[in-house]
């Protein structure tokens, strides 16, 4: 059951009919189950903060054995890695949001922490309690918190929630991190004053938003692979996914929501981006064509805007090559200090 970004393991007893969570199965997601065919013994697959994928077993008198643990350099300990916490809020219309907050130690980050708002891309996707990888180095070597937020329009929360922030709706979820800054400035153990939104692909363009919108209030942004025109996306990103990104975001052909598009898409907004922005994009992405990195950028550079950019020539959707995710990593880290 995914459980506000947490997915539980639950239990029916046929005899009862009543659902239990099993205890001893370890803090996190639990991201698939498998049965032993013939001993009655359910394999759990576990992602946490104290390790990705590790693999647990359920015996039928509910006890749990661990099989697998995380191979980790002796400079790393992941037991001492910090569990994420659920958050709730509320948006700007009263609807119910939450997300997952890894604080970093307070014992060893005394004050308030900054924060990194990083935002999920999809935009049907959601952020889940897990594995953070590369980012569990912000919170336990630089006292970084991560505030993962699912704003309206993620999944796991219903086909309604789903669909509000569609078509003319688009900018109710940018309002939902208006609202979350509203959330981090009420609690002291968070500095407000220090907040970068970070998103990736359609995340991309919720930071790019939130420098538009929400310029006053944070310190900077990051966009990786993010949408910078919602027109210029539209026409340029790969024909076999056009049909079904219209559907979500509005079909740019109709005369009024192309006009509609165009008013809220930053790259027509650059003149209010007044904080500094990293851009990271991939030349051979299909998805999001790196056009819409290389057009915001240009526009910065052309106003004197502080802008990083990171250009790979040899990368799509996202860096997955070794060598350029790690580059990319290390600018964001220079970035954020």
């Amino acid at each position: 059951v995914n459980a506000g970004g947490r997915e539980t393991l639950r239990l029916l007893d046929l005899t009862t009919r009543r659902w239990t969570e099993p205890a001893g199965v370890p803090a996190g997601s639990v991201d698939a189950v498998k049965w032993h065919p013939t001993r009655g013994l359910l394999a759990l697959q576990v992602d946490s903060a104290r390790g990705p994928g590790r693999v647990h077993v359920l015996d039928g008198d509910g006890r749990v054995a661990p099989w697998t643990t995380p191979e980790v350099p002796p400079c790393i300990d992941p037991s001492r890695f910090v569990q994420a916490e659920p958050v709730q809020w509320r948006g700007h219309d009263g609807l119910a949001l939450s997300g997952w907050l890894t604080r970093p130690d307070p014992v060893r980050f005394p004050g308030p922490r900054p924060v990194l708002m990083l935002v999920h891309g999809g935009h049907a996707s959601h952020a889940k309690d897990g594995w953070k990888g590369r980012y569990h180095h912000l919170v336990e070597r630089l006292g970084i918190a991560v505030l993962q937020p699912n704003v309206r329009g993620s999944s796991g929360f219903g086909k309604t929630f789903l669909g509000l922030d569609d078509g003319r709706l688009r900018e109710d979820a940018v309002r939902d991190l208006g609202t979350l800054l509203d959330w981090v400035a009420a609690d002291p153990a968070l500095d407000a004053e220090r907040v970068v939104v970070m998103g990736g692909s359609y995340g991309g363009y919720m930071a790019l938003a939130a420098s538009v919108q929400l310029g006053e209030r944070i310190a900077g942004a990051v966009d990786v692979v993010g949408i910078s025109n919602f027109v210029s996306f539209l026409e340029r990103t790969e024909s076999y996914r056009r049909d079904h990104r219209r559907q979500e975001y509005g079909d740019e052909r109709d005369p009024a929501m192309r006009a509609f598009l165009e008013s809220i898409s930053p790259l027509n907004q650059v003149d209010r981006i007044s904080k500094p922005l990293l851009v990271v994009h991939g030349r051979n992405d299909p998805r999001v064509p790196w056009t819409e990195a290389e057009q915001s950028v240009r526009r910065l550079q052309q106003r004197g805007q502080p802008v990083w950019y990171l250009l790979a020539d040899n990368e799509g959707h996202g860096f997955a090559r070794r060598e350029n995710a790690e580059a990319y990593f290390a600018t964001v880290v220079q970035f954020l200090q």
